[in-house]
């Protein structure tokens, strides 16, 4: 019979995971190897939660004794998998039940769901599943939709004991506490990540939400823009155009990400980017990062417009700008509606450059002192007037293939002065 001490004192440790800030899969973890040690007999334990993501539905991880815990997200489907329409925890919810048990052998074996024949095979006997609703205040979610559900596996004859049972279930309700201050602070940073950025997310969820916090930070500062955008939204239905500025993001922002980047904003179909540095070696990196995203996306759009000439749509087209100096990156707006971005006149220039784009015909513009750490990579193209900037800036394209400082008609000339 278990000890109602030992459980208990388990008890007692999930509500120091409660107060604390655990890894939701190291808690789940250390919560199954307690529960095996106080002497159930747990072979198998899955935990799976929704969760509020742009690419994932729902998260899950397994724990079998002995093997390395598993974690796995699920992407969004327009329809659900054959194996979760099959499964007891959606019997489960359509039939509004929260605990569900199947022996999995001896004369009372019933392995009516296909997920059974799996768990018995791996030698489970008994089966328990039990959903722990979790409260929010949302007007369009019920405590039925939300919640975490546990599933739990004997590996010993006869399954579990009633006591054991009992015990199993007072211990996921104090675990649910545990897991909801988790999977909140989970999905806080989901959203702020996707709608801030990593960088700006981590500083706004860190306390950074008045208006002028901020800090000045050096930084390779990235700007595209599309090309003729304003008259595809005159002439393109809506959602036709909400989908191809999807298709240019995905080509655009992703490698920048990818590279390690962070994407600032999106200004109508401007993308703002930086990847910030501290100090000379750190700044290396950060225009290596820069201009390995720029040939990422340059090759993303190549291939994205060859997709689109075999559908016999038109290609997409858009300039890309490169700056590097002192930002301020922190809140502007006003007090009811900020947005962390970045400022100042290095921002203002790349806008500009980008904008030369177009007019010089080229597919990405950059400054000396991005070439000055990539000598191989550019090509000048003259020093160039920037509407607004009072002096002239000579500016630099991107050579697809590497040139040669040797060649006296493409030799750039790198100075200090």
């Amino acid at each position: 019979m278990t000890d109602a001490t030992l459980v208990t004192g388990i008890n007692e440790w999930l509500v120091d995971q409660a107060l604390g800030s655990p890894d939701i899969v190291t808690m789940f973890e250390g919560l199954c190897n307690r529960i095996h040690a106080i002497g159930v007999p747990l072979g198998r334990a899955r935990l799976t939660w929704p969760t509020l993501h742009p690419l994932f539905q729902a998260e899950t991880i397994l724990w079998t004794r002995g093997k390395e815990t598993e974690f796995e997200q699920f992407v969004h489907q327009e329809t659900a998998s054959e194996a979760w329409l099959r499964s007891p925890m959606k019997y489960m919810m359509d039939a509004n039940i929260d605990l569900l048990r199947r022996n999995l052998d001896g004369p009372s074996r019933l392995l009516d769901f296909p997920v059974l024949e799996e768990v018995a095979a791996n030698g489970m006997t008994d089966y328990l599943v039990i959903r722990t609703g979790l409260s929010v205040k949302n007007d369009t979610a019920t405590t039925g939709q939300i919640g975490i559900i546990g599933t739990w596996s004997a590996d010993r004859k006869g399954g579990f004991t009633n006591s054991e049972l009992e015990a199993l279930q007072k211990i996921q309700r104090r675990f649910a506490v545990a897991c909801k201050t988790v999977i909140q602070a989970r999905i806080a940073r989901n959203i702020s990540e996707t709608y801030l950025g990593r960088e700006a997310g981590s500083r706004v969820l860190a306390g950074s939400i008045r208006r002028g916090d901020g800090a000045e930070t050096r930084a390779v500062v990235w700007y595209n823009d599309m090309r003729n955008s304003t008259a595809l939204a005159d002439t393109m239905a809506g959602q036709d155009f909400i989908e191809l500025l999807n298709e240019y993001f995905d080509c655009t922002a992703t490698p920048i990400i990818e590279a390690g980047g962070e994407v600032l904003d999106f200004i109508g179909d401007g993308v703002l980017a930086i990847f910030p540095y501290n100090d000379a070696d750190e700044q290396k990196a950060a225009v290596g990062a820069a201009t390995t995203a720029l040939r990422n996306v340059l090759a993303a759009r190549d291939r994205l417009n060859e997709a689109r000439r075999e559908k016999g749509l038109f290609p997409v087209r858009f300039g890309i700008g490169l700056n590097t100096g002192t930002v301020m990156f922190g809140n502007i707006g006003i007090s009811q509606r900020l947005a962390f971005s970045v400022i100042g006149p290095t921002v203002n220039e790349v806008s500009r450059i980008e904008g030369l784009t177009k007019a010089t015909g080229v597919d990405a513009l950059v400054t000396r002192d991005i070439v000055a750490l990539q000598p191989d990579q550019w090509v000048s193209i003259g020093r160039q007037r920037l509407p607004g900037v009072s002096e002239e800036m000579e500016l630099f394209t991107y050579a697809k293939q590497p040139i040669s400082l040797a060649s006296d008609r493409q030799r750039i000339e790198l100075t200090t002065n």
